[in-house]
């Protein structure tokens, strides 16, 4: 049966979505252009149409993953509800425990950050952003009354460095964390964040 005709929007975003399965598989740096072609059953020169380079190529789509998990993330806190239930929502859906996806991916684009500008440009976005809109919505929670936090960015920054450093504990080193620890200490950050210890669950 012949191949349904894509638009350019639909194949490249097609390939950026067999880029990143193959780049979690297989890791930036053994990654072909070949790899993704095939995973497609189309050509290498298809794949170089549409991006002239695998660096390009993997630049790409790690910004086509960002956008998705910020786009996530923008649902999440928009919800119409209090900041506290927001922020619990979007902490334990990006805590390594929680439902979020690419957790190796996102290692492997922090390695490969090291020795690739591009690639550190769009990790870093991905990272400004997602603390400013924990930042955001702590802001609305002290001003609203719900949780007293004297310095929100910082409780970001906290947060995000709690939750990574998890990822790379339960996704690199199986064992090392029982997930259900993990969740507790996710719990009990946020608690601490917002001052809430001693008041129940947050």
């Amino acid at each position: 049966m012949a191949r349904v005709r894509l638009t350019v929007a639909e194949r490249r975003e097609e390939l950026l979505r067999a880029a990143i399965e193959q780049i979690e598989a297989r890791g930036v740096a053994a990654v072909r252009i070949a790899d993704v072609a095939a995973a497609l059953g189309v050509s290498s020169a298809l794949v170089l149409y549409h991006f002239s380079t695998k660096e390009k190529l993997v630049a790409a789509a790690f910004t086509y993953a960002a956008e998705e998990d910020l786009a996530r993330l923008r649902k999440l806190l928009g919800r119409r509800t209090s900041a506290l239930r927001r922020l619990r929502s979007a902490v334990r859906w990006y805590a390594p425990t929680g439902q979020a996806k690419g957790w190796r991916l996102w290692i492997e684009g922090w390695a490969a950050a090291l020795r690739e500008p591009a690639l550190q440009e769009v990790t870093r976005d991905l990272d400004r952003r997602w603390k400013a809109a924990l930042t955001e919505v702590i802001a609305e929670g002290v001003a609203a009354g719900e949780f007293p936090c004297p310095d929100p960015e910082a409780s970001a920054l906290r947060l995000t460095a709690l939750l990574d450093g998890l990822a790379v504990q339960l996704t690199s080193y199986a064992g090392a964390v029982a997930r259900s620890r993990a969740q507790e200490w996710v719990d009990e950050a946020l608690a601490r964040e917002l001052g809430l210890e001693g008041t129940g669950p947050a």
